[in-house]
């Protein structure tokens, strides 16, 4: 059945070439086996790879007598042994590959088995891992000259052209789709194959996390790389059977891996349960497995790439071209360096013509712990701006994003952002995003010199004692069970500590309003000083304190000679402001969610978000 471009095959059934089974027995020379003399312990080859190769590796020995793979195996029968279903599987990997000898790089060389028997064939090849525990058991097994390198793909480096195909059995689940396009993109010549046998997300869920690959994702991130799609095989009914024997290998085997592997019962008991749970994504069509070949086909105008710290110098040039200003090395650091941070650039003819910037944050989804992102630093060279349709770089960045970082099963569920209006009619059109809300200004005039008779202020700084106790945790905590019908980021003190007092360059006043009997918390206010102006960036505290900051907030202007007093907050939240004698102004920001990728609906988040200031990066 042909879709999109897509070549599907209907399952199909050759012999295991008899290469493979000579290759097996020659590799038979170097396997470790595990048969104890009487009275000898027995060898454990594999006690030291990661868990649960190791696992793995051993129980293959214990129910086989030997352990040549440690992939999935594709069962032509529920008789075949997993030995022969992981033979099965390299034979097709084998009849993939032209007869004459080519340069092969395989990314995750395992225990060797496939690397070995490529290399009988006569073929080039390069294997890397970044496991050192199997650079020295390859060695163990095939001498010292063997052509591998600790090394992961992300940091690999070839000269160009240097190989004609690059082999991904199971490994590539583990590495970023962008980085294995931007690889191959390097590293083939024009005709350059990438050959994929790995497990896939094949139908997202709403409840569950995924760690693999969205497959559609992969095929239209392959498109936009230039790579067409020579080949696209179901091999989900094949593959599943692999879990039945690994659960059986386990059950049947306990006592000996938990001895000789030094393992406790519970964690091979949490091995089980994964498997279980893949058995039932593969029985519910969630999981699947394919066999991917992609042929090199053309460089692409725009070429997309997750943006290093190395690179962030282009993007302050680009971002002093598109708004006029600088964005500093540690403004670049406080936004991008953190672990879950993600930058998205694009570049053309290796210039830096567009960015996509995302910064993590840890939110409450109707009282539910989530992680969303804040969309920023969106900007494309002016000389590229005319392209704003789905083959220009704006749409590229956005939707490689969406299908890369956010939605349902991803670590990012959601997102949001402050584009301006235009901006947001254009990734509207695009079916980028859609509005799930507004923001807007309440002003007051200031007022009241004479302090209050029952609270006072406290102004607090990073070395205030404060921070070493749990009370503004508890006072955040108060807070947010008047907003667990709301979305809203997480504001205890490590977010607070973060984003107002690790600031790199703008300076806030962080004000505490305290009783002066008690000296009970009542709320935190947190303000930025301007020339004329005062703005309420945010408030931490329950929502019947809201007059009480806001009083205090009126008061610091006035003693501080301002003008006015404001604050931005979503539009569904505005009454609660203007019942204080604040006055809506006319300023609106829309507040978007992603479309593109499988994420919560529109008509989930519509008026549900409390915002302010303090959320966006650029305040």
């Amino acid at each position: 059945m042909k879709n999109n471009n897509m070549l599907r095959f209907e399952q199909t059934s050759f012999q295991v070439e008899p290469e493979v089974h000579s290759a097996v027995s020659s590799a038979n020379n170097y396997r470790f086996v595990c048969s104890p003399q009487p009275g000898k312990e027995a060898l454990v080859p594999y006690k030291n790879l990661v868990f649960p190769l190791n696992v793995y590796a051993h129980a293959l020995i214990l129910e086989e007598g030997r352990a040549d793979a440690l992939h999935y195996g594709l069962f032509q029968n529920y008789d075949t042994s997993i030995r022969e279903a992981q033979q099965y599987s390299t034979s097709l990997i084998l009849s993939r590959l032209p007869v004459s000898s080519t340069r092969i790089l395989e990314v995750g060389v395992g225990l060797g088995t496939t690397f070995l028997l490529l290399s009988l064939k006569g073929h080039k090849v390069h294997g890397i891992t970044p496991d050192s525990t199997q650079i020295t058991l390859l060695r163990e097994r095939f001498g010292q000259n063997i052509s591998v390198s600790c090394q992961r793909l992300e940091n690999f480096e070839a000269a160009a052209e240097s190989f004609d195909l690059l082999l991904f059995q199971e490994s590539a689940q583990y590495i970023e789709p962008l980085v294995i396009f931007n690889k191959a993109l390097d590293m083939l010549p024009s005709g350059g194959s990438i050959l994929i046998l790995d497990e896939f997300v094949l139908r997202q869920s709403e409840v569950e996390s995924d760690g693999l690959h969205v497959l559609s994702n992969m095929l239209k991130l392959a498109k936009r790389f230039g790579f067409e799609l020579v080949e696209h095989l179901d091999l989900s009914s094949m593959a599943a059977p692999t879990l039945d024997h690994l659960l059986h290998m386990t059950t049947v085997h306990r006592n000996r891996l938990i001895q000789d592997l030094a393992l406790n019962s519970e964690i091979l008991g949490q091995l089980d349960e994964s498997n279980r749970s893949y058995q039932k994504k593969y029985a519910e069509g969630r999981y699947g497995y394919a066999l991917l070949h992609f042929r090199k086909k053309t460089v692409p105008k725009w070429r997309l790439s997750l943006l290093e710290e190395k690179q962030s110098f282009e993007m302050q040039g680009l971002f002093k071209k598109t708004f006029g200003y600088d964005l500093t090395s540690e403004m670049w650091q406080w936004k991008y360096g953190r672990e879950r941070s993600h930058a998205l650039g694009g570049w053309r003819e290796n210039r830096l013509i567009a960015h996509y910037g995302g910064m993590p944050r840890d939110i409450l989804l109707f009282g539910e712990p989530k992680t969303v992102v804040q969309i920023g630093d969106v900007m494309v060279d002016p000389a590229e701006r005319g392209v704003l349709t789905r083959k220009g770089p704006f749409f590229l960045l956005a939707a490689t994003f969406q299908e890369c970082y956010v939605g349902y099963g991803k670590a990012i569920l959601t997102g949001y952002g402050f584009p301006n209006k235009r901006a947001m009619q254009v990734a509207e059109r695009l079916g980028l995003y859609t509005q799930v809300g507004s923001m807007t200004e309440v002003e007051w005039k200031p007022s009241g010199k004479i302090p209050h008779c029952l609270t006072r202020l406290r102004v607090i700084d990073s070395q205030d004692e404060i921070w070493k106790t749990f009370v503004i945790d508890d006072l955040w905590n108060k807070m947010a069970v008047d907003l667990r019908d709301a979305i809203v980021g997480l504001r205890d003190k490590v977010y607070l500590r973060y984003r107002y007092l690790d600031h790199p360059h703008h300076s806030y006043q962080l004000v505490l309003v305290v009783n002066r009997f008690s000296g009970q918390i009542r709320g935190l206010i947190v303000l930025q000083h301007s020339e004329h102006e005062i703005e309420i960036m945010d408030l931490i505290a329950p929502f019947r304190e809201i007059p009480l900051m806001i009083a205090h907030a009126r008061r610091v202007s006035r003693i501080n000679g301002k003008n006015r007093l404001f604050i931005q907050i979503p539009k569904n939240f505005v009454a609660r402001f203007t019942a204080t004698g604040g006055i809506q102004t006319a300023q609106d920001i829309p507040i978007p969610a992603p479309t593109w990728s499988y994420a919560p609906a529109a008509d989930v988040l519509r008026d549900r978000w409390w915002l302010t200031g303090g959320d966006m990066d650029y305040r």
